[in-house]
């Protein structure tokens, strides 16, 4: 065989085989292609459901609130000072702890005073003396006047002289007086029911009468004030719920704390602060607990009426667009659809609702980040009832 030839067989060859694998190829794809259209057609999967959480929209009664920070306030403050002058013996207390009226704070070095209270003595009693001499020398004279036996100018000196031993020993009296008041002064007791502070003056220090510093400050917490401001625009709203009975304040607790103090309103200021705005209030607390303490700061929150059929649901179901704040409500049909809404105000985790939904719809709380209109959602339990 030549050359030709074999190089004639060889491409015969090669062609045939290429020819076969593109009928092969052929038939496969047209018989799949026949069976997926002759046989029956696997149903297409959409989009998973969204996992969501949801809680039913409620109707109830809800107060109505204004909602502020307040400062407590110590309802009586007493800065103890010396009365007299003298040295610290004693100081019969712990300092930051709670003292009773009438229980004793200070000692002073009593012995200047109980020396001058017994020399006060030793000169009202001289003076007594004189006076009682006087006065009956003065009432031997009005008889011997009467009889003629003395002189008018005779009588009138021992009349003065009575007189002068009188006032004498009153004054001898006044000075007795001050002089025990003096050596009162020595002891220091507390003039009400509180807690002390920092002790300023120790044992051992001489003090003044009426100093500049005080030796402690007294604070009186039960009762107790808390003073807060709110703005100019709800004083119409609080003098007209005011006139109509006493409103109740609430010091908002944190989460560690069960049950919130409750006080009452009891002072409206007579100005409007121009610089803030704001008109200051002032309640007041029982306090029996001494929850609340002087310089503390606290969220503070009046309630000035009852509102009855109110919407309520939770303000983590509410969202905020471009065009306002709006919810995902679930339907029958287990959709998501956007609802447009209007909250009235807020009031601690709820939000008071004043169009746009009504009772009993379901509004999405967690898993809004994935949903859009009409997605398919997937409503799972709350977290509380999860675990």
């Amino acid at each position: 065989m030549t050359a030709a030839s074999r190089r004639r067989v060889v491409f015969l060859t090669v062609l045939v085989a290429v020819i076969g694998a593109a009928a092969l190829g052929t038939y496969l794809v047209n018989g799949r292609t026949a069976t997926k259209d002759g046989g029956a057609k696997a149903p297409a999967k959409g989009p998973a459901a969204v996992p969501v959480t949801v809680v039913r929209v409620a109707q109830e009664t809800v107060p109505v609130r204004l909602n502020a920070i307040g400062n407590v306030e110590a309802f009586s403050t007493v800065a103890v000072k010396a009365r007299v002058d003298g040295q610290i013996v004693d100081v019969n207390m712990r300092e930051g702890a709670a003292v009773k009226k009438g229980e004793v704070l200070f000692r002073i070095d009593p012995r200047p005073y109980e020396a001058a209270l017994r020399q006060a003595e030793a000169n009202a009693l001289r003076d007594a003396a004189a006076r009682d001499q006087a006065r009956s020398q003065d009432r031997r004279y009005q008889e011997l006047l009467e009889k003629n036996f003395v002189s008018t100018e005779a009588y009138a000196q021992i009349r003065t002289h009575a007189a002068t031993a009188e006032a004498t020993a009153k004054a001898s009296q006044a000075a007795l007086e001050n002089a025990r008041l003096n050596l009162e002064y020595c002891t220091i007791r507390s003039s009400l029911d509180g807690y002390v502070g920092r002790v300023l003056l120790q044992a051992g220090n001489l003090v003044r009468a009426n100093d500049v510093n005080p030796l402690v400050v007294i604070n009186q917490v039960r009762p107790i004030y808390v003073n807060f401001a709110v703005p100019e625009q709800s004083l119409s709203e609080v003098r007209q719920y005011m006139a109509k009975g006493s409103l109740a304040v609430e010091v908002i607790p944190p989460d560690n704390q069960p049950a919130p103090p409750r006080g009452r309103l009891i002072f409206v200021d007579n100005a409007v602060d121009p610089s803030t705005g704001t008109i200051r209030l002032r309640a007041q607390f029982d306090n029996a607990d001494a929850a609340l303490w002087p310089g503390q700061f606290v969220n503070v929150s009046v309630r000035l009426y009852e509102q009855p059929d109110a919407i309520i649901i939770p303000s983590q179901a509410v969202q905020t667009g471009p065009d306002g704040q709006y919810v995902y409500v679930i339907g029958e049909d287990m959709t998501a659809e956007v609802r447009r809404i209007s909250v009235q105000r807020t009031d601690g985790e709820r939000a008071i609702v004043a169009k746009g939904l009504a009772k009993d719809e379901r509004v999405v709380t967690r898993g809004q980040l994935r949903l859009g209109p009409k997605v398919r959602v997937q409503i799972g339990k709350p977290p509380a009832e999860a675990s």
